[in-house]
């Protein structure tokens, strides 16, 4: 008598084409899940501890050691081998001698030496980050299997806490190690999370026995390559009326490897021409239909990726701007100083309890309302989160205009002494941007992974990274030339090392109208946007069971 599917065991192995390390068939009951990702995000939470107790008190650093201004260290900031860093805050020949002069042009500048060491270790850092950043998240929800509706409304929610990840490990960041770094020492400072970093090692190797693993299908850069230049080589060449006539493999080639066949499509349409059957065989001039769909997909969405960037640029404040105002406000609670880079914690917090009060709550009542298993849809979360950055930064002009006012009042403006202000004037701006990131950047890493065919998942993650880079060289590009050109014809400019005689509400000020018109562009590109076809009807089950 024939055994059904569940007594054969088969309906507990893995559909999405994930395996062993050896490449064999696994079960879901044994590998995956949450089970794995516990390992994955508890190494992100190590190793975000070790990144953000770097860069959140690093324009400090490079102010007060390194002694730079305020436009060349929040350009450094933004514009960047953690053991190696370590030695160059430790070493006393590896910076230059203490200063305590008012007027940091009258202290001894880094040697070029101790400022090739320093960078060499923060762009050492940055490589290394880059290269797992957009692999990491993606090895995280491929522990999740599409087909399984249970562990697809995982997946939907993996993304939300592996943000609260990140951020977990970024708010001991933001306060013990700011705090040791201000009041102990740079040395241990940059040594504690040198330590996080080799344990966030151990933590992911050891759980190697539970991990989910894609089959390598080749770079994703020479698919996308192979098909531009195939329909670009049979330009002349007609489309055919029907699609089933274009190149194409058969089920079968697609799914013995753990692979997925897309349908053609009339979207970018030109790139067609790339599967259109000539008499040729060459790669370079005869692609499949499901290599010219993947390519219009990593193309479709390069248009919203390129919306991401302004918001990745107010992103950077936080750790350059926000944090010197802090500078120049009280700070003192008794005899405590409060680190200004601190402040970063509660955008920290923020951004925590507002992902599980989203996760929890407002998910399920937007749930009932959309039948939406996401509550709402991935591009209405990205853009509530633009809306929200915009509102961050009339805040933040707001506070910086009440700041000045003080100072002219007191007579602070040429001495750039500390204006008679508590620091948790800031508190507003520093907190609306953890809600504005519990809403953007979890959406935004969703989407590009989401959106992403599935032999590209990490490509599409590295649109999310790729988002926050140029947003901090956009950051760097406008400081410079709004420093620069607001100094012209004798004006004193909106950005001095002297914050009391800066303009910085015009420049929070002109982030508005920046914030404003990026709004727009995002509705008009997301109004045309059309998301990809489900490869399992996982969606629509969990659809189906919110309607019951």
């Amino acid at each position: 008598m024939a055994m059904s599917v569940e007594e054969t065991g088969l309906d507990d192995y893995t559909k999405d084409g994930t395996t062993d390390l050896k490449g064999n068939l696994i079960r879901r009951s044994k590998r995956g899940g949450w089970r794995a990702c516990f390992f994955v995000v508890v190494y992100e939470v190590f190793e975000r501890m070790a990144f953000y107790g770097i860069t959140t008190n690093l324009v400090l650093y490079m102010t007060r050691k390194l002694h730079q201004g305020t436009v060349e260290s929040a350009n450094n900031v933004t514009n960047w081998g953690m053991l190696l860093l370590t030695l160059s805050v430790s070493i006393p020949g590896l910076k230059p001698p203490p200063c305590n002069e008012a007027q940091l042009t009258n202290c001894k500048k880094a040697s070029p030496l101790q400022l090739g060491v320093f960078y060499g270790a923060l762009y050492t850092l940055a490589i290394g980050t880059g290269g797992t950043k957009p692999n990491i998240s993606t090895f995280g929800a491929d522990q999740f299997d599409d087909f399984e509706p249970k562990e697809k409304a995982q997946k939907i929610s993996f993304f939300n806490w592996w943000m609260f990840s990140i951020f977990f490990g970024t708010l001991f960041s933001n306060t013990i190690l700011v705090y040791i770094q201000d009041n102990v020492g740079w040395s241990l400072g940059y040594g504690l999370p040198t330590l996080g970093l080799a344990i966030s090692i151990s933590i992911f190797i050891g759980g190697t026995p539970f991990y989910r693993h894609r089959l390598p299908s080749g770079s994703p850069f020479t698919k996308m390559a192979k098909v531009i230049v195939a329909a670009i080589r049979n330009r002349k060449t007609p489309l055919p009326s029907d699609p089933k006539k274009m190149y194409e493999l058969d089920l079968d080639d697609y799914t013995s490897h753990g692979k997925f066949r897309m349908e053609s499509t009339s979207s970018l349409r030109y790139l067609n021409k790339a599967a259109v059957i000539t008499g040729s065989s060459e790669p370079w001039k005869l692609c499949t239909v499901t290599q010219v769909e993947e390519t219009k997909q990593m193309l479709k969405m390069i248009p919203i990726l390129v919306t991401t960037f302004i918001p990745s640029t107010m992103l950077a404040q936080v750790h350059t701007l926000f944090v010197k105002q802090g500078t120049t406000l009280n700070r003192s609670i008794g005899e405590f100083n409060i680190p200004p880079a601190s402040l970063t914690g509660f955008t920290t917090i923020s951004m925590l309890i507002f992902i599980v009060i989203y996760d929890k709550v407002l998910v399920k009542l937007l749930r009932k309302i959309t039948k939406n298993p996401r509550g709402i849809t991935m591009l209405q979360r990205m853009g509530f989160g633009l809306i929200l950055h915009t509102i961050i930064m009339i805040v933040s002009s707001l506070v910086e205009r009440k700041r000045l006012s003080v100072a002219r009042q007191h007579g602070l403006v040429e001495t750039g002494a500390k204006v008679p202000l508590t620091i948790f004037i800031l508190l507003p701006q520093f907190m609306l941007m953890g809600v504005a990131d519990g809403v953007l950047e979890v959406a935004k890493l969703e989407f590009f992974y989401d959106q992403a065919p599935e032999g590209m998942k990490s490509l599409g993650t590295s649109y999310a990274m790729t988002s926050i880079g140029i947003g901090n060289y956009i950051s760097s590009f406008l400081l410079s030339t709004v420093s620069r050109l607001t100094t012209k014809h004798g004006h004193q400019g909106w950005i001095l090392n002297n914050l009391n005689a800066s303009h910085l509400d015009y420049y929070y000020a002109f982030f508005v109208l920046l914030n404003m018109a990026n709004f727009i562009l995002f509705l008009f590109i997301s109004k045309f946007y059309t998301y990809k076809a489900e490869i399992s009807n996982s969606l629509e089950v969990l659809k189906d069971d919110l309607d019951k």
